[in-house]
């Protein structure tokens, strides 16, 4: 086994991360604005810091970052269009579940038999459609797969430099779940669950119910860390850092001039469907939860500087944007960007003090400059091979469906 790395005067100086999740669009928003926090504070470098606490897809960049892969790294990652080094594919978070639902399927018979022979038993104590609700049981409780998405974090976390193990880091990384039959968060990476390898981790956080099923570990099944806490930025501040930074994309978007923008052809949500609303309701819960979360912060941790980034309410193209099309995603990556910039500049005069305060400057003349690009900074990767003239097609096709849309409304 081979020994940890010493960690460097930055990781000491107890400066921290938390991310929350969001899904495929909210990794590539947080992966977008770590970029632009990066590039504006000057000294500071992301890939060591002394703690980092992911939840959900939060949890998937912390990973990453904490094994040394770099925002340049991972936003050219997302332009990459066909397989390379650690290519972002929103796709492999979708994986339609096809075991679960065949072995739901295959219990049916068995569950009707038995649903059957209990209303039998019990005819005047149960209807029959009473008895039949034990056919519930054949619902997979998850529409999607999430073992590709430990299968793309081992791949990730098996190049030369990085680690899969949690003991091996040069740095405290923290991957926070829930346990689904007592209900009580674990948190990943600290004693008594620093075994768990890293990939493991991340597909248990990331495991919402209902999209995907409970992971077990250890003979105990664990789901989605944001049942509990939309953050758990706590973990980071009890761990000692005295200037973290958090990042949550999700909230509930707010459409009062969502068609007048654009973004709508119709100014209610619920005329886009259940996922919408379900979305918003849950978008909604989670940012409330968060805002009542970090008003006991200042309280208690006095001494810490915490600062929350996310997207304002009228963000339509973050809540609106089809993440799977190539073309929106590299457009998240820079639109994230682009308003982290914004954001930071606005709330100068709080961060400038503080950061100053753990060593730090901001780069005020930087963020003055509205044309950067994230682009700027990464690097355009121009594609030249089949694929291009592929990803060129697969944009037509989206301009062109949106058209057929705007027509048909």
């Amino acid at each position: 086994m081979a020994k940890p790395k010493r960690r460097s005067d930055q990781a000491e100086c107890g400066v921290g991360l938390a991310l929350a999740g969001g899904g495929p669009a909210g990794a590539i928003y947080e992966l977008g604005a770590l970029r632009a926090l990066e590039e504006a504070v000057e000294d500071l470098d992301l890939n060591n810091l002394c703690v980092y606490v992911g939840v959900s897809a939060g949890a998937f960049i912390a990973s990453n970052i904490a094994n040394h892969l770099t925002t340049t790294q991972m936003c050219r990652a997302v332009l990459k269009y066909e397989p390379g080094d650690n290519p972002f594919a929103p796709e492999t978070f979708l994986t339609p579940a096809m075991g679960e639902w065949l072995r739901r399927g295959a219990s049916v018979p068995r569950l009707i038999v038995e649903s059957l022979w209990k209303y039998a038993r019990n005819p005047r104590d149960l209807s029959l459609l009473e008895s039949l609700m034990h056919l519930s049981r054949a619902l997979p409780v998850g529409l999607f797969d999430n073992e590709p998405v430990a299968e793309y974090m081992e791949r990730i976390l098996a190049y030369p430099g990085r680690s899969n193990d949690f003991r091996q880091l040069d740095t405290k990384l923290i991957v926070v779940a829930a346990d689904l039959d007592s209900g009580q968060p674990v948190r990943f990476g600290e004693p008594g669950f620093d075994d768990v390898p890293i990939s493991l981790a991340v597909q248990a956080s990331t495991a919402l119910p209902g999209l995907y099923p409970p992971v077990e570990i250890g003979g105990r099944h664990y789901v989605d860390g944001v049942l509990l806490k939309t953050m758990h930025a706590s973990v980071a501040l009890d761990a000692g850092a005295g200037l973290l930074f958090c990042m949550n994309p999700i909230v509930p978007v707010d459409t009062a001039q969502a068609v007048s923008e654009g973004a709508m052809k119709r100014g209610k949500l619920i005329n886009r469907g259940l996922p919408t609303v379900l979305s918003q309701a849950l978008r909604t819960i989670i940012r409330s939860r968060l805002g009542a979360g970090f008003d006991g912060y200042q309280e208690k941790y006095p001494e810490a500087d915490v600062f929350l980034f996310e997207p304002p309410a009228d963000d339509y193209r973050m809540f609106f944007t089809n993440i799977f099309a190539f073309s929106s995603r590299v457009m998240i990556c820079d639109h994230a960007y682009r308003a982290m910039r914004r954001q930071m500049l606005e709330r100068r005069d709080e961060l400038a003090p503080a950061l100053e305060k753990h060593g730090f400057r901001l780069r005020v003349e930087s963020l003055e400059d509205s044309d950067r690009s994230i682009w700027d900074g990464v690097g355009w990767l121009e594609d030249r091979s089949p694929n291009a003239v592929l990803k060129r097609l697969g944009d037509v096709l989206e301009r062109l469906e949106d058209e057929v849309e705007q027509r048909a409304s």
